[in-house]
């Protein structure tokens, strides 16, 4: 950013973060933005792309899936 902050530099990666996750002052330093900023990179056109998503979801639920299942037996 700019001493003023009102525009970036020219070198400065566009950032593909949603305005909400800006607001709360989420940026691809911290873990979170980082991966949102990946996420939100992904293009779905691209075949490898949706490929990654469906990877990127099934990372995310399985902690979630087997835990379930832990607490149901």
């Amino acid at each position: 950013m700019t001493a003023r902050g009102d525009e970036p530099e020219p070198w400065a990666p566009a950032e593909h973060l949603p305005t909400d996750a800006q607001r709360m002052g989420l940026n691809r330093s911290v873990p979170d933005g980082a991966l949102l900023e990946f996420a939100g990179s992904l293009d779905s056109a691209k075949r490898s792309h949706r490929m990654v998503a469906w990877v990127l979801l099934v990372v995310m639920v399985a902690p979630v899936l087997l835990t379930v299942l832990n607490l149901l037996r």
